[in-house]
């Protein structure tokens, strides 16, 4: 872990103490007080991040002197020179990260924190906002960065899982589960890391399928999704979560259907990764039995919020989604570069998806 430093800055709600990394005590303690601290927030979700990929802890506390504290969790890759670095929160394929804190943020501590990211000698920072008080961040965010629009689904667990699969599953979900129920199919779950190896299995089988929907060359498919979520990754956010991460597996006679994994942290389940074999997943239904059994569990675990992830608006995928009572909030993301990577970036992969004919699932 980084040896942490203490700085002093001057802001607009006055002089503020920063200390990177935040202490974890201090950022537990916050996670603790914040009821909408979500799983991917925690100092287990960055401890996850840093020990499968290459980033290293870069968090920050801010306090102020009302005494008022922020924690942003935040990761830099650490190797490179700081001018050629990208400070994250969190770099793509984490999720949500943002600040966190026990009670209102007002503007001028929200306008604290940018402008102390503004001065970051990083080459791009960028952080992704939770829903919750998203409205306050827009408003406080500078020119100098750039609004990312995303969208997350979440299910509102209030009413008990009675209420959610009669008034606001969609019909086709209940018939589509009992249908599963009708074919039989087998459901376990673990929350000791026995069935990543399954899951595993059914995430390769997957990555075939993408590739020939997306026409994707399968090596290049398999490249990409492999360093998006590298195998291992599964196994060391099981062994840090522990009995809050629970792989669900569905079968039909006795071969692997479908899988999913669910996190948790406080009141909050978030639904992390999902596939399956859909030449056996399919005809039986399996995948929404397994959203209908995770989302009943967290509502007997006494969750408040079954967060589904991000869909792009109008896919196929929010719409599956929105059939379990899922609604679509706006999660931000801001950023700023001092040299256009991003576009540059943007303008290679659009050049390499037009050479391959790639379609967008």
């Amino acid at each position: 872990m980084n040896t942490p430093a203490e700085l002093l800055i001057d802001t607009a709600a006055g002089p503020a103490h920063v200390t990177t990394p935040a202490p974890r005590g201090t950022w537990w303690d916050l996670a603790a007080r914040d009821p909408d601290t979500s799983v991917t927030q925690t100092p287990t979700w960055l401890d996850c991040l840093c020990e499968t990929g290459p980033y290293r802890d870069a968090s920050r506390l801010y306090v102020f002197p009302d005494g008022g504290r922020i924690v942003l969790p935040l990761v830099n890759r650490g190797r490179r020179p700081r001018q050629l670095d990208a400070e994250e929160s969190w770099p793509a394929g984490w999720g949500i990260g943002g600040p966190l804190t026990p009670g209102d943020v007002t503007p001028e501590q929200a306008r604290a924190l940018f402008d102390d990211l503004a001065h970051r000698p990083a080459l791009r920072v960028g952080v992704r906002f939770r829903p919750q008080g998203a409205e306050l961040w827009q408003r406080a965010a500078p020119a100098t960065f750039r609004l990312e629009p995303h969208m997350t689904q979440a299910v509102d667990l209030d009413g008990g899982f009675g209420t959610l699969w009669q008034d606001r599953f969609h019909s086709r979900v209940r018939r589509d589960v009992r249908r599963a129920e009708k074919a039989h199919v087998d459901v376990e779950v673990d929350r000791t890391g026995r069935l990543v190896p399954v899951f595993q299995e059914l995430y390769e089988q997957s990555i075939e399928r993408w590739a020939a929907q997306q026409h994707e060359p399968l090596a290049l498919a398999r490249w990409r999704r492999r360093r998006e979520f590298p195998t291992g990754r599964l196994a060391a956010v099981a062994a840090r979560f522990g009995a809050s991460c629970a792989v669900w597996v569905a079968w039909n006679a006795g071969e692997p259907a479908a899988s999913i994994v669910v996190l948790r942290h406080g009141p909050h389940a978030k639904f992390w990764r999902a596939a399956m074999n859909r030449d056996v997943a399919h005809p039986v239904r399996a995948t929404p039995l397994l959203y209908r059994l995770a989302i009943e569990e967290a509502c007997e675990q006494g969750c408040r919020i079954f967060d589904l992830g991000e869909s792009a608006p109008g896919s196929s995928l929010e719409h599956f989604k929105a059939g379990f009572g899922a609604e679509s909030r706006p999660s931000p993301r801001y950023w700023r570069e001092r040299l256009p990577v991003s576009t540059v970036e943007r303008v290679l992969r659009t050049a390499v998806k037009r050479a391959i004919r790639f379609q967008d699932a």
